[in-house]
């Protein structure tokens, strides 16, 4: 499916002006959706921002678009590894796999029928999901997740247009509500540094839930970005906002509950934030 033009809200053209980099961005004369700008994101740079987050998430490979995680209560589909839950069985993580379906039907993407009628994953564990990795339905859900990369990378930068008034309204402060807004501007204001912020807020959420919270420490996009230190101009964002990432990951882990034996992924972790640095 060709990727349509994607927007990001209309704030970001304020937030460029004066705030050019050698990867920035240049408006266009696009006429605005109700909550975008005239910035797009080109369809190569779109297509690049896919190709990473699959590679970060799936290794790039077909068969990581369908994945269960040891110790986890649902499936991870998709390049984004969007949540599915078992019906009657919620998480306290933000579940997007169903929100992909609704964005999907929305742009009239063709999708096998059984998923279009799903009302929840039908593997009721990850026994039962191992076990079916050849069935035909499984091949098929793969299948039909390689085919639309480009959907899958418009729905995740989407989620990022409305993440910042969301995250906004969960910061209390007025000092921190304008430090949220400024340093989101300038992430967003560079190539490297919008890569960033769209496979951040995938990766992790946008940290407005009060669930994704260990000892009142949250770890998503708000948190990074309110970790961040200062720094001089677009072209240093991304690199203190890797380093932030790193930060606030490190202490998910210490504050994580031993059971969870979240140490076993912080190498690779650490890892996805670097990428941060090296940007598209």
């Amino acid at each position: 499916m060709r990727l349509r033009s994607l927007f990001l809200l209309a704030f970001l053209v304020l937030a460029m002006q004066g705030c050019a980099s050698d990867d920035s961005f240049t408006a266009s004369s696009a006429s605005p959706a109700p909550i975008a700008s005239g910035i797009r994101l080109s369809e190569p740079d779109a297509a690049a921002i896919g190709r990473k987050i699959w590679q970060n998430e799936c290794a790039g490979t077909v068969e990581g678009l369908t994945s269960w995680n040891a110790g986890e209560d649902f499936p991870s589909l998709g390049i984004g590894h969007f949540i599915w839950y078992v019906p009657g069985r919620p998480g306290p993580f933000q579940e997007s796999f169903p929100s992909l379906l609704a964005y999907m039907k929305e742009r009239g993407t063709a999708m096998p029928g059984w998923l279009a009628e799903a009302r929840g994953c039908p593997w009721n564990s990850r026994a039962e999901f191992l076990k079916e990795q050849q069935s035909p339905r499984m091949k098929e859900l793969r299948q039909f997740l390689a085919n639309t990369v480009s959907v899958q990378t418009g729905f995740i930068v989407r989620r990022l247009e409305q993440s910042l008034p969301q995250m906004q309204a969960a910061t209390p402060a007025g000092a921190d509500k304008e430090r949220l807004r400024a340093n989101f501007h300038l992430m967003a204001s560079s190539r490297s540094g919008l890569y960033a912020l769209i496979d951040y807020v995938n990766f992790k959420g946008e940290g407005i839930k009060p669930e994704e919270k260990y000892r009142g420490h949250g770890w998503g996009l708000r948190d990074v970005i309110l970790e961040m230190r200062p720094v001089s101009g677009a072209g240093a964002g991304p690199a203190e906002f890797s380093e932030a990432a790193k930060r606030v990951l490190r202490r998910r882990v210490e504050n994580s509950p031993p059971d969870r034996g979240e140490s076993r992924w912080l190498a690779g972790w650490m890892n996805r934030c670097e990428t941060y640095k090296r940007g598209l």
